[in-house]
């Protein structure tokens, strides 16, 4: 039976590599390992040559599903969460939390009152404020900033207090009038007196 077995094997071993070569590096190196260690144990084990294979399939089907497990808690987990602090009056802030949901944020919204005082605690400069502010990875976030702006941010992590679009130009995430889109920039802030320019949308 074992001789048989052999001789199965070596006709589909090029398929299999096949196979393996067109899979994720992870998941090869997983199949290919459970498969090599499985078929030394049927060679050398008095084990009933179908029980032994049966096994050997449940083996890779279990060890890939926890991989695809592990990938999919791993990506969630890089899901940015951020906090928006804005005015309860204030409409156009809740079209950039949509913008936000749409580009994959888990979006934690506080309505406030007071957003002056907001401002002020996360030192926000006069010259850049807007509607709202936004704290994601301990960086501030000043009005409507885009979305992949902001995933540029978390991804550089550059030595910055945060991002600003001042004030509320049309045609910024939120802000849509049409096809209207006003020139705008993306600011980013340490200090009152240290801003640059961190992307640019002339249109």
């Amino acid at each position: 039976m074992q001789n048989k077995f052999i001789y199965w094997w070596q006709k589909c071993l090029p398929f299999i590599v096949v196979r393996l070569a067109i899979l994720p590096k992870k998941v090869a190196a997983i199949v290919a390992a459970v498969v090599t260690i499985s078929m030394l144990g049927i060679l050398g084990s008095p084990t009933p040559m179908s029980y032994a294979i049966t096994i050997s399939q449940a083996s890779v089907a279990v060890n890939a599903s926890k991989y695809i497990q592990d990938k999919q808690t791993t990506l969630e987990a890089k899901v940015p969460n951020i906090n928006v602090y804005r005015s309860p009056d204030c409409s156009c802030c809740g079209g950039w939390i949509d913008h936000l949901k749409t580009h994959g944020f888990s979006v934690q919204n506080f309505p406030t009152p007071d957003i002056e005082a907001v401002k002020q605690r996360y030192k926000v400069p006069d010259n850049l404020t807007s509607c709202h502010t936004a704290i994601v990875n301990g960086y501030v976030i000043e009005g409507h900033v885009p979305a992949n702006d902001i995933k540029r941010l978390l991804q550089e992590k550059p030595n910055v207090s945060g991002l600003s679009v001042p004030q509320m130009p049309v045609g910024t995430p939120g802000m849509e009038i049409g096809e209207k889109k006003d020139p705008f920039t993306v600011f980013s802030f340490a200090h009152s007196d240290k801003i640059m320019v961190f992307n640019d949308y002339p249109y």
